[in-house]
C-alpha cells in the first residue's frame, strides 16, 4: 500500500447509481482537468526537466492493488499532482532541448479532447463518415501547404485523385505499411509464387536512417542480410550518397536479387542530414523500386517556401510521411502518410469481413482507412490536425517554424563565438550538433568523455535537458529548439549554463 492511499473504508453504492457519462460529472471532471492543465503550463518552466526519481518510485507512492470502492475525482487529481508530476520528464518545458520536440497547442488539445469524447471508431466510411472525410480533408490541406503533387491528393480540383493519405500513430507504422506494399509488388514483379521469393528482395537506407527502419524491415519479413545500410560521411554531410546507392543496387541486381525499397530521410535524427530526393528517385526508378520519404521531423518546415526545396523530386517517389506531433503543434499521436497510388497500399492491407461490408465501401466512392493501416480500429485523429490548421492558418504555422529556426541560429552563433566549442555538422532546420573540442593534447576519446560529462552535468541540474549522438565516430551533443513554450531567453539561458559547466569541467581537468 502506497503512502498516498485514499481508499474509502466502505463502499456506499446502490443499484443504478453508476452513471460514468453523467453530463454534470463530465463537466465537473473536465473543469478540474482543465484547471490542472492550466496550472501545469503556468509552472512547467520552473520544474526540473528531468525528474530525480529512481525506478519503481511510483508504486511506492500509489496503492499497489486496484481500489474496490469509488473515490471523488479530485482524489485522482491530487495523486496526479503529488505522485505523477514529480516523476515526469517535461517535454512541454521550454528548457527541453533533447531529441526532437513534441509540440502542442490549445487547438490540438481541444481537438483531442473532443475526439476522445465522441470516441468514434472510424474503420470504414460508414462507421463514421465525418471522421473519415475530416481526415481526408486535413491530409489534403496539409498536402497543399507542402505543395505535394496532385497525385498524392485524395481530392483534386477535377475530382478524385489516384493517391491519398492516412493518419497513423508513428513513422514506424508508415514505414511498415509501405514496406509491405513494396514487398508484395516486388514479389509479383519477380514472378514469385506467394512469399517464396522474399529471400531475394533487398532494401536500402543510409546508416543515418532512423533505427525504426531496420526494425520494421524485420517485421515485414525481409532477410536481415538483405537490408543494406549504406555508409555516409562528412563529404555528403552524412546524407545518402546516390553513387553508393547505385553501386549497391546494381550489385544486388547483378547477383539476381530484387531491389525493392529505398528509404530517403529529410532530416535525420542524429544530425538533420537531408538525403537528395530527386537523385535517389532517379536511381530507384531504374530498378522499379519503391521510394519512401521519411520527413517525420523536418517535413513540417517544408510548409515554408524557403525550405520546400528539400522535397524537390517528391513527384517521383511512391510515398512520404511526416509527423505533425513533432513540429506542427499537433499533439501525439499524428503521423501523416501519403501515397501516390492508394491501390498499391490497399491491395496489401485490405480486409473485408462480412460484417464490415456496406454499400458505400462496395461503390468504390470512398476509401476505408482501415485498409491503409495495420489494424482495423482507429481513432478520430484528423480532428486535432484540422483544428490546428483551421485555428492558426498557414501564416501562423510558418511563423512558428521560422521562429524556432531563428532561435537555433542564435544558438549556433553562440557556439561559434566560443573557441572551446565546435559545430559538428552544418545546421539544418532547428537542430544544432556541437561539442567541446579536444584541447591541451587531449585525444578524441577523451574529448568524447568530456562531452558526455558535460551532458550529464547539464541534465542533473534540471535546468536544461540535452541529448547526444555519434556522428563520424565522434560523440556530439544535440540541441534541438522547438518546444512550444520556448523563447530566445531559454536558449540563451541554456547556453550560459553550458558555458559555466564547461568552465568547471575544464578547471577540474587541468
Amino acid at each position: 500500500m502506497g503512502s498516498l492511499d485514499t481508499k474509502p473504508d466502505t463502499c456506499a453504492t446502490s443499484a443504478g447509481d453508476f452513471q460514468p457519462l453523467n453530463a454534470d460529472d463530465v463537466r465537473s471532471y473536465l473543469h478540474m482537468s482543465v484547471d490542472f492543465i492550466y496550472d501545469y503550463y503556468k509552472s512547467v518552466e520552473s520544474l526540473p526537466v528531468l525528474p530525480g526519481v529512481e525506478p519503481g518510485y511510483l508504486r511506492r507512492l500509489l496503492q499497489s492493488a486496484p481500489p474496490n470502492c469509488a473515490a471523488p475525482f479530485d482524489i485522482a487529481i491530487k495523486e496526479l499532482r503529488e505522485a505523477v508530476v514529480p516523476g515526469m520528464t517535461h517535454w512541454a518545458s521550454p528548457n527541453f532541448f533533447a531529441f526532437f520536440p513534441a509540440t502542442n497547442s490549445g487547438a490540438a488539445i481541444a481537438g483531442e479532447l473532443i475526439a476522445s469524447a465522441m470516441n468514434t471508431v472510424g474503420f470504414t466510411w460508414q462507421a463514421s463518415p465525418a471522421a473519415t472525410e475530416m481526415e481526408v480533408l486535413a491530409l489534403d490541406w496539409l498536402a497543399q501547404l507542402l505543395r505535394l503533387p496532385a497525385s498524392f491528393m485524395n481530392r483534386t480540383g477535377s475530382g478524385r485523385g489516384t493517391g491519398g493519405g492516412v493518419i497513423l500513430g508513428t513513422t514506424s507504422e508508415a514505414m511498415l505499411v509501405t514496406l509491405v506494399a513494396a514487398r508484395d509488388a516486388a514479389l509479383r514483379r519477380s514472378g514469385s509464387n506467394g512469399v517464396a521469393g522474399i529471400t531475394r528482395l533487398t532494401v536500402y537506407a543510409a546508416d543515418q536512417t532512423h533505427s525504426t527502419f531496420f526494425k520494421v524491415c524485420h517485421l515485414a519479413g525481409f532477410d536481415p542480410a538483405n537490408v543494406r545500410s549504406i555508409p555516409t560521411g562528412a563529404e555528403t554531410n552524412y546524407a545518402l550518397d546516390p553513387t553508393k546507392l547505385m553501386e549497391a543496387m546494381q550489385a544486388d541486381a547483378d547477383a539476381g536479387l530484387v531491389p525493392t525499397y529505398v528509404c530517403v530521410t529529410v532530416g535525420t535524427t542524429s544530425s538533420n542530414a537531408v538525403d537528395p530526393v530527386a537523385a535517389i528517385a532517379d536511381i530507384a526508378a531504374r530498378f522499379n523500386s519503391w521510394v519512401h520519404i521519411d520527413a517525420a521531423y523536418a517535413g513540417s518546415a517544408c510548409i515554408c517556401p524557403e525550405f520546400r526545396h528539400h522535397l524537390d523530386g517528391v513527384e517521383r517517389v511512391d510515398s512520404i510521411s511526416l509527423s505533425p506531433h513533432k513540429w506542427l503543434m499537433t499533439c501525439l499521436d499524428c503521423t501523416c502518410l501519403w501515397v501516390r497510388d492508394t491501390h498499391r497500399l490497399t491491395g496489401s492491407l485490405e480486409t473485408t469481413p462480412e460484417y464490415l461490408k456496406n454499400g458505400a465501401s462496395e461503390s468504390g466512392a470512398v476509401t476505408d482507412l482501415k485498409d491503409m493501416q495495420v489494424g482495423i480500429g482507429r481513432r478520430f485523429r484528423g480532428l486535432k490536425l484540422w483544428m490546428v490548421m483551421r485555428t492558426y492558418g498557414a501564416a501562423k504555422l510558418q511563423e512558428h517554424i521560422r521562429s524556432d529556426i531563428a532561435m537555433a541560429k542564435v544558438f549556433e552563433e553562440l557556439v561559434h563565438a566560443d573557441d572551446r566549442f565546435e559545430v559538428a555538422v552544418p545546421r539544418n532546420f532547428a537542430l544544432v550538433c556541437f561539442r567541446i573540442k579536444p584541447w591541451g593534447g587531449m585525444v578524441e576519446g577523451d574529448a568524447d568523455e568530456t562531452n558526455r560529462e558535460l551532458m550529464e552535468c547539464i541534465n542533473k541540474t534540471g535546468k536544461a535537458y540535452v541529448a547526444h549522438t555519434v556522428v563520424g565516430s565522434k560523440l556530439v551533443l544535440r540541441f534541438a529548439v522547438g518546444s512550444s513554450l520556448q523563447e530566445e531567453r531559454h536558449v540563451r539561458s541554456a547556453w550560459e549554463l553550458i558555458q559555466k559547466t564547461t568552465t568547471i569541467i575544464m578547471k577540474g581537468k587541468i
